[in-house]
């Protein structure tokens, strides 16, 4: 009995154990605590590593780029000398001092027929030493990352607008501008390894713009207004112009319609102010305007009007009982048999044919292809809205709004021509050399011509097509001595004028929009004139430089330079 009883004790007791979990947590602690350890040991050592690889990622992303800049501003550079430039560069900025046996390589591959863009591969090794890995047999942990950079796929199209007003010879400016641009090509053709690398195109300015006397056929350009009669004269004629014949006094004066008279046509050499009418040679009777003082209207100041009207008498009736009826400037004279009613007409440029016409000889109409004709190659705005956009010229009839380009005659038209898009910094160097100050300030038709050369397809001198296989980037570099004070419809040439300013906002902010990266600079010697608001804004992203010395002009176009430098640098 008490040993059936012992044992059922002992059989119950090993039940109770059994299901008994009682300070079961500590030897199970304890068993569990050594893998515990171990991953969180491994996670600290992987978090240090990856501290350390990150680190070099760094590094290594900032010297490649450092390098590619570098090499694309010196393409001289040899092969072994951007190898060692990346390691220089790592070296001084990789500074984590866990990690040894660190090392790093890079792989130069310069561009080619087949590969636009030059490239460099950079590598790197290195290992940190564990604390916790190491009792499981890991004493380190190596790491490894890799960067690359590439350039020589990044062509750029540069717009030089240059103010070549009439102010721009005080103070030194126009030589100081002229070395500071001159030095910028050099620079500028020193980023090509080809010659389709970097194209510039040169865009001297005033009031107009000069396209050059070789255009004078193209079919961009419209004649209409430089073979027009002045404006202020199409619907009011002189109180006396129906008396007005050879050996008459001029009918014009400055106050009453902003000119006076000319011994023949004004764009002719030998032009000479007349208070009458001549009354012998090839111009008797031709009663031609002088140039524009802008008395009337303020656009026209500086104008040239390219023709005279010409006296022509028109038999209007004759014989007994001949009259004038409701003929406008007839008289009659005469009686009888011998009574003649004559009609004294002016023609512009013999627009129309009265009659009679070999009572004069032909009026002198020089045509777009005529020497005689006098045209300097100046180009004024087109019409609005077409001056605000590099529309194609050749698109449109010679209607109005037209997209062709004026002709005008302007007195003290630029000697210095607009150069389209070139890589010949010979070229482009010559054009700079042969800028002279005339005129008055129209900062709007050079930034439009700035604009309308970087065109590939809008003329009238295209760019280069660009090639697919390149990253391209358009910059505008606008430099002004002044403020606006004159363009085709306002302005007087001297005083600031808003309204030229408004239409040179709504021109920059298109300009921006094609993307197109625009630099802008004010020269203002002594702070003589107040901030230009509208070149200020007109730069893209802050892109703008106030200049108070003529010596500060070529570092101003340095700083261009660099902000340039750093653009075309692929990342």
């Amino acid at each position: 009995m008490s040993g059936t009883s012992t044992c059922k004790r002992i059989r119950s007791s090993i039940r109770r154990f059994d299901r008994d979990f009682r300070g079961n947590i500590a030897p199970i602690f304890a068993i569990a605590l050594l893998p515990v350890l171990g991953f969180v040991g491994a996670a600290v050592d992987y978090t240090r590593a990856n501290a350390a690889r990150s680190s070099m990622q760094a590094a290594m992303d900032s010297a490649v780029l450092m390098v590619s800049r570098d090499a694309a501003a010196n393409p001289a550079m040899t092969s072994q000398q951007i190898t060692d430039a990346v390691q220089r560069y790592f070296n001084s900025l990789y500074n984590d001092k866990s990690a040894f046996n660190v090392s790093v390589g890079a792989t130069y591959t310069p561009s080619t027929s087949s590969a636009a863009a030059a490239k460099i591969l950079a590598s790197g090794q290195g290992a940190i030493k564990t604390d916790f890995m190491k009792i499981a047999g890991f004493p380190q942990l190596s790491f490894g990352t890799s960067s690359t950079s590439t350039w020589g796929n990044s062509r750029m199209r540069v717009a030089l607008v240059l103010d070549n007003t009439g102010s721009m010879r005080d103070n030194g400016k126009m030589a100081a501008l002229q070395k500071a641009a001159k030095d910028m090509i050099d620079s500028l053709s020193a980023f090509a390894k080809t010659a389709d690398d970097v194209y510039i195109s040169i865009v001297p300015f005033a009031k107009d713009v000069n396209v050059g006397t070789s255009n004078v056929s193209a079919s961009w350009i419209s004649w209409s207004e430089w073979l027009d009669e002045p404006p202020i004269l199409k619907n009011s004629k002189p109180s006396n112009w129906d008396a007005t014949i050879a050996d008459s006094n001029c009918p014009f004066t400055n106050n009453n319609h902003g000119f006076t008279c000319t011994d023949r046509p004004a764009t002719l050499s030998g032009a000479r102010s007349a208070s009458r009418i001549p009354s012998s040679g090839r111009y008797a009777g031709y009663i031609c305007p002088s140039a524009d003082s802008g008395r009337k209207i303020p656009g026209k100041n500086g104008v040239l009007y390219n023709g005279c009207y010409r006296t022509v008498t028109k038999t209007i009736a004759s014989g007994s009982g001949a009259s004038c009826g409701s003929t406008q400037y007839c008289a009659c004279s005469g009686s009888g048999r011998n009574r003649v009613c004559t009609q004294v007409l002016h023609p512009w440029r013999d627009t129309d044919s009265p009659g009679d016409s070999a009572a004069a000889p032909a009026a002198p109409r020089p045509s777009a292809a005529e020497a005689d004709g006098g045209w300097t190659g100046c180009i004024n705005d087109r019409d609005q809205n077409y001056d605000i956009s590099n529309a194609d010229p050749s698109s449109g009839s010679n209607g109005k709004p037209s997209t062709k380009f004026y002709a005008e005659q302007l007195n003290g038209c630029l000697p210095a021509t607009i150069t389209p898009v070139s890589s010949q910094s010979s070229t482009l160097k010559n054009e700079i050399d042969s800028m002279s100050p005339s005129g008055s300030t129209n900062q709007a038709i050079g930034l439009a011509w700035g604009w309308q050369t970087l065109s590939t397809t809008n003329g009238p001198f295209p760019a280069p097509a660009k090639d697919k296989a390149y990253v391209y980037q358009d910059y505008l570099v606008l430099l002004s001595d002044g403020l606006n004070t004159q363009n085709r419809w306002s302005g007087n040439g001297s005083d600031h004028s808003p309204e030229v300013d408004a239409r040179q906002a709504l021109l920059c902010q298109k300009v921006k929009d094609s993307g197109t990266v625009i630099f802008t600079v004010q020269v203002n010697v002594g702070n003589r004139d107040p901030l230009s608001q509208v070149l200020q804004d007109c730069a893209s992203n802050g892109n703008f430089q106030m200049i108070t010395s003529a010596n500060q002009t070529a570092d101003a176009f340095q700083n261009i330079l660099t902000q340039i430098s750093q653009l075309r640098i692929a990342k």
